[in-house]
Order: structure tokens, then C-alpha cells, then sequence
């Protein structure tokens, strides 16, 4: 298994160790009330086993886009949680650069939530809650989900899960390679459809004078 990544926090922009090049934002802060009436009311509670799906878009070393679906583990007036393998690429990419979108889509493209903000590492006892909370597939997924297990025949690759899973019948512990990650936001966008008229976008950004609130043409 991947050993452990360091536990600090990630370097925001324009501090000490942030990416070359990149201009100071502004200081995250608590998602103000009506955008958070918003969210508790769009997004499930985090209890609800059923995660909503989301996408991730990193900055990778050559400043180009990256992005990938992950689960959003939980979230809360400060940020919202993912969670990987701390040896993965986005990992990497959020140690390097820590600007972050987090995009999450209904079906039918009927609401759509835009979170831009700065990503840090999430602390143990979070990370812990997380891991318990995942089902049996994500929490043996974490263990094999690796390069080297990608690369084997699928008939393989069936018969070491197969026997991971016989080898743990009193369930999986957490590895010590998976970690999270908490998105504070510096802007937030609600967007909805309209069949009998224009979408529009209910939008929250974070400036030196605390947070703005704007609609915006869908």
C-alpha cells in the first residue's frame, strides 16, 4: 500500500509555498446564510448513504486543467470533503496548486452548484469518519485500487479481490495511504433550468469586504 502522505495543511495562494505565479485570493470564510439555506436544502444530509456524485477540477504542473469524479463525502459551512489515495495524481496536484472547482450536476440538467475555492487537507478524525462511513466495496477499493492492480488481466484482477475480501471477513481497517481534502469556498454558483423562460444563476463571491451576492444570466 502507498505510505502516508504528510498530514500538513495545503499552502492557499499566494502564501509561502503556494504555486508559482499565483495571485492571493481571498481569505476563505463561513458560507454565508442564504447560500446555505441553498445547499442544506439541495444537497442530501450527510448521513444519507447515498453521496452525491461530483466533479473535481485541479491545476496540474503545467498550469493546464484537470478534472475527475469523486464523491463528496460531507460537507458544512467551512468546505466540502473529499476524499482519495493520497499518491494519486490529484493529490499531487492539490499539494502543488490548491485553487479548486467542485461541480455537481442533477439529472436532466436541471440544477447544477459551482464551487470555486482553495482546497486543504482534511484533519485525522474527519478522515477517519469518512472511511467508516463508505461502503465495503469503497473501503476494499481503497486498498487495491492501485497502477500495478489496473495493470493485471481482468480474470486477475477478479481473483485478488476475490481473496483480499476472504482474507478480511471482519472488514477493512483504513489504510494508511487514504486522506482527504476539504474545499473551502471563495465563490459559489446555483444554477436551475427554466423550461418557460431563461436559467439563471444565483451567484456568492468572496471579497476583501466579505461575501457579494449577484444574479447572473443562466
Amino acid at each position: 500500500m502507498n505510505p502516508s502522505a504528510g498530514s500538513g495543511p495545503v499552502a492557499v495562494a499566494g502564501s509561502p509555498g503556494a504555486a508559482p505565479g499565483t495571485s492571493p485570493g481571498p481569505v476563505p470564510a463561513p458560507v454565508p446564510d442564504d447560500a446555505w439555506a441553498l445547499l442544506t436544502d439541495w444537497l442530501p444530509a450527510d448521513d444519507d448513504p447515498d453521496r452525491p456524485q461530483i466533479t473535481l477540477s485541479t491545476v496540474d504542473p503545467d498550469g493546464g486543467p484537470d478534472a475527475r469524479t469523486v464523491l463528496l463525502s460531507s460537507f458544512d459551512r467551512d468546505g466540502f470533503a473529499f476524499h482519495t489515495d493520497a499518491a494519486s495524481r490529484k493529490a499531487a496536484q492539490l499539494e502543488a496548486d490548491p485553487r479548486v472547482a467542485v461541480t455537481v450536476l442533477w439529472p436532466g440538467f436541471t440544477r447544477q452548484i459551482v464551487v470555486r475555492g482553495v482546497a486543504a487537507r482534511a484533519d485525522d478524525d474527519r478522515i477517519a469518519r469518512a472511511y467508516r462511513a463508505r461502503s465495503p466495496y469503497l473501503q476494499q477499493l481503497a486498498w487495491l485500487n492501485s497502477h500495478d492492480f489496473a495493470a493485471l488481466p481482468l480474470d486477475e484482477r477478479r481473483a485478488r479481490w476475490a481473496a483480499f475480501e476472504r482474507e478480511h471477513p471482519d472488514g477493512f481497517e483504513q489504510p494508511t495511504g487514504w486522506t482527504g481534502f476539504v474545499v473551502r469556498p471563495t465563490r459559489l454558483t446555483f444554477w436551475t433550468s427554466a423550461p418557460d423562460t431563461a436559467s439563471r444563476r444565483r451567484e456568492w463571491s468572496l471579497g476583501p469586504d466579505g461575501w457579494a451576492h449577484a444574479y447572473r444570466a443562466g
